[in-house]
């Protein structure tokens, strides 16, 4: 038990309390989430998947493809999501949490922009981003700085999800292990920075519901187990009306070498 854990408010004690939910890819965050709204009854807040949001931002290309710019627009846009879903006084539980988009892009600073591409494709943007590295180094600064001053403004409290689970390759993660250690060292490490209480509440997902809902004397409205199902029938509803989209499609196509060359080009 960490200091932190130590000051964990309770629900009994605060009706109000803004819960996140911490975790990097394939850590079972959006099903704990909702799982855990369910059981509970308070609202889930989050921000559509970068998948979701790439059919209209970015048409054509999957996450492993966008260049920097690119990213900083899907980023901001996420970060907007958050924003406007968290702005308000009643109780919300957090998939996420607002400085997630600042880990996102930190840890593509330093793996380097397309973690889980080709070595040639890595190697020719790690050369093309030279001239402009620094400047996107710097919005990457002052993005942290935004994103953990909100946080400790607005959450309460956060619990994080270790890595347990094998990642899912679907061509819109970074299929990159380094990447999610680094991305989940960085969570952490940002929480200690903060000094916002959390704690780290791993195993199946019937075992976390329990602990996070012991931990903030939680209300429990729906047996844990009937929450964990439906939560399970929402979260694969939602990726596959994701997949019936013809532009998902579109993006999941292989692309010819020559397009994936010009893309390496521009960082």
């Amino acid at each position: 038990m960490t200091k932190h854990e130590l000051k964990s408010p309770k629900f009994s004690e605060n009706p109000n309390l803004h819960l996140a939910i911490s975790g990097t890819y394939s850590t079972g965050k959006s099903t704990t989430t909702e799982a855990l709204s369910i059981a509970t009854g308070i609202p889930r807040t989050h921000a559509k998947t970068s998948r979701e949001l790439l059919v209209d931002l970015v048409p054509g290309k999957t996450v492993m493809e966008l260049n920097a710019m690119e990213l900083v627009k899907l980023g901001l846009r996420r970060f907007e999501e958050r924003v406007h879903n968290e702005s308000r006084e009643s109780a919300f539980i957090s998939d996420g949490g607002v400085f997630h988009e600042w880990v996102y892009f930190e840890a593509r600073m330093r793996v380097g922009i397309s973690p889980g591409a080709d070595w040639w494709f890595k190697g020719i943007k790690k050369v093309a981003g030279l001239p402009v590295k620094h400047f996107y180094q710097r919005y990457t600064n002052t993005l942290g700085d935004i994103t953990r001053a909100r946080a400790k403004r607005v959450y309460d409290a956060y619990v994080h999800l270790p890595v347990e689970f094998d990642m899912e390759p679907d061509g819109h993660r970074p299929v990159s292990e380094k990447f999610r250690r680094l991305s989940d060292d960085l969570l952490i490490e940002s929480l200690d920075r903060m000094g916002i209480p959390y704690h780290i509440v791993g195993g199946p997902i019937p075992d976390r519901i329990e602990k996070i809902v012991k931990i903030f004397d939680l209300p429990v409205v729906v047996p844990i187990e009937e929450a964990i199902e439906e939560a399970q029938r929402r979260v694969k509803a939602d990726i596959d009306d994701l997949k019936a989209d013809a532009r998902f499609h579109d993006q999941q196509r292989q692309k010819s070498l020559a397009r994936r060359i010009a893309w390496a080009m521009r960082y």
